[in-house]
């Protein structure tokens, strides 16, 4: 284990860069995770760094111990960890990743696959639920629009709480050239829009089908939503005009997913 103790250390500097800097992070392809669920989580083998605080070895001192293979470890005082960490109240560990690479035809290769597409998410939070929901309802991918959230924002790790490793996604510069190759795979488009033709749950998904969901503010942009062979809406009581949109991806996932349950059974 290295230990640093300087906050002008060329380590230090770069660890800055890469939680503060997308270009950066895109440029080394890597990623920062954080806190001791998501650090054991992380295959072994996609680790380059690990970061621990001096209070976090004196507690953790067998926590090294399961990293073996990592061969670069560094220790640095509490207050330089409080600094490269991207929460109020750090645990004391984070881990340097290698960023993983999908192509689109890995995500469309599988039988009936189950797809969220996004079209220009902002919100790193909205970004990060919906791929762990997508894991819990049983997604087969997500495909993002160039204008989304960077997934490897620190914020979009945190709300994936591991998903992150497991959900394949892929980032596309023409997002209406790609929905119509879907179409011709007979994947089935589904617009998430507030002129829905049809209530969600009055569709069937047991087939290919991809869920569009749109920017936070202004929804799919026209381009994209006349790309979708049906919009679908979702009914709404009281004076509510719309859902979050990490929390309509997530009804229209789940409803997904108990379809296609009660087909299997």
């Amino acid at each position: 284990m290295i230990r640093i103790t300087s906050a002008t250390n060329a380590r230090v500097k770069e660890l800055l860069k890469l939680k503060k800097q997308s270009k950066y992070r895109q440029e080394q392809g890597v990623y920062l995770v954080e806190g001791i669920r998501m650090c054991k989580e992380a295959p072994i083998h996609e680790i380059g760094q690990i970061w621990v605080s001096d209070s976090f070895q004196e507690q953790h001192p067998e926590f090294a111990n399961e990293f073996e293979m990592v061969r670069t470890f560094y220790e640095v005082p509490d207050e330089i960890f409080q600094r490269l960490s991207d929460t109020q109240h750090p645990q004391g560990v984070l881990c340097v990743m290698r960023q993983k690479r999908y192509e689109i035809g890995l995500i469309l290769k599988q039988e009936h696959p189950l797809l969220m597409v996004l079209d220009h998410l902002q919100d790193p939070g909205n970004v990060g639920t919906i791929l762990r929901a997508g894991e819990a309802a049983g997604v087969t991918g997500v495909i993002l629009s160039a204008g989304c959230a960077d997934i490897y924002n620190p914020k979009v790790i945190r709300s994936t709480m591991g998903s992150i490793y497991r959900m394949p996604f892929v980032y596309v510069e023409d997002l209406p050239e790609v929905l119509e190759e879907l179409k011709r795979r007979g994947i089935h488009c589904y617009a998430a829009h507030l002129e829905g033709k049809n209530s969600y749950d009055r569709e069937s998904y047991v087939k290919g089908s991809a869920f569009l969901i749109g920017n936070e503010g202004n929804g799919l942009s026209e381009e994209v939503a006349a790309c979708a062979d049906i919009r679908i809406r979702i009914p709404m009581l009281g004076q509510v005009e719309s859902l979050n949109a990490a929390a309509a991806a997530t009804v229209l996932m789940f409803e997904a997913a108990r379809q296609r349950r009660e087909e299997i059974g």
